[in-house]
């Protein structure tokens, strides 16, 4: 692809974290070779691996440049592959998910044409490969129609897709906002990723969006069960943390309506779970974000909750057996890698 004068400045640096990552590595950095905009700089954090993951990489040989920490994290380990970063731009891929040939190509164009856009992201595919199942997170008209003729949204916490517009995956960032926003927490494991969208959006809530999925999120890798067990105590506090960073900077307003919906979507997935307890705390902790209506339909679930969770079920297995779900939505139960891109977004709600 010709670079145009507006294009000159794009220089791009992806970022890849890797732990134990020897069966999907390749597949992640041959995605990222196959781009039809080559991107400048690739950048693999090896987070502490035991297994192969340093020699598949090396053998790439000055393709990808290699780096090794002791095991701390994926926040820590993006941070590592920013601060490396020789270019302005940074893009972003887990080691298990991949990028389709346009995904750069296409943002390049994107900010070639919106050259106020400090940050870009895009549609993806989910895919439970397993079970040969892929759906776009939004189908390309919906999105499109959200758009409302242009190519990106003027507010990111008041976009009108489904699940929001943020995934790691698709994203495509200016270094210096990356450190202007403070970079990845580094004690969060979970989330870590939506907290840095949520703490750019409050500084630069206009983000381009491609309506065309520019990558695939796979979504059967293993993850820690310690992860999904803690998840709602880390989570609140999480949540808590940031109504108050964006109340500090005049944007309650507008986050308000965005987390109700991802602590909704949370409740939601705990009804199958039968966990009735941890359901009436998040009601009382976050009530005032949510709609009477949910509120009142919810605790009479609750008067019967083993009743409720086993109705869940019975409801999301018809829904599977017929092929009725808009999106890739995994099995109940089923235990993967967290919803990368949507806070509090369950492995089995509904669409």
């Amino acid at each position: 692809m010709a670079k145009t004068n507006n294009q000159q400045h794009i220089g791009i640096s992806v970022v890849i974290p890797a732990y134990n990552a020897a069966k999907s590595i390749v597949r992640a950095v041959d995605s990222v070779l196959a781009q039809t905009r080559r991107p400048d700089e690739i950048i693999v954090v090896d987070d502490g691996s035991t297994d192969e993951t340093a020699q598949r990489i090396k053998q790439y040989g000055s393709q990808v440049r290699y780096i090794y920490q002791e095991n701390a994290g994926p926040s820590v380990a993006r941070n590592k592959g920013i601060e490396a970063a020789k270019n302005k731009w940074i893009a972003f891929l887990d080691a298990d998910d991949q990028w389709l040939p346009e995904r750069l190509g296409l943002q390049f164009a994107l900010l070639a044409r919106n050259e106020h856009l400090v940050w870009v992201t895009g549609n993806f595919y989910r895919c439970l490969c397993d079970r040969d199942i892929r759906k776009p997170d939004v189908k390309p008209a919906l999105a499109a129609k959200a758009l409302a003729q242009q190519e990106y949204f003027d507010d990111f916490f008041r976009t009108s897709l489904p699940h929001g517009c943020g995934w790691t995956g698709t994203m495509l960032i200016r270094k210096e906002i990356l450190q202007e926003a403070g970079m990845f927490q580094p004690e969060l494991h979970i989330a870590e990723d939506t907290d840095l969208w949520f703490r750019i959006a409050c500084r630069r809530p206009q983000i381009g969006y491609v309506t065309e999925p520019l990558a695939v999120y796979h979504m059967t890798t293993a993850s820690s069960l310690m992860q999904k067990h803690r998840r709602l105590r880390f989570q609140s506090g999480l949540i808590e943390q940031q109504l108050q960073f964006a109340s500090e900077h005049g944007r309650l307003d507008a986050f308000k309506p965005y987390v109700g919906r991802a602590v909704s979507s949370y409740i939601r997935g705990l009804l199958f779970e039968n966990r009735p307890d941890e359901i009436r705390r998040l009601l009382d902790r976050f009530g005032e974000l949510l709609t009477r209506r949910f509120k009142i339909i919810i605790r009479l679930l609750l008067v019967f909750p083993r009743a409720t969770a086993i109705l869940c079920h019975c409801i999301s297995k018809v829904v599977r057996t017929l092929n009725l779900r808009k999106q890739a939505v995994r099995r109940p139960g089923q235990i993967t890698k967290s919803s990368q891109g949507q806070p509090f977004r369950t492995d089995y709600e509904s669409d």
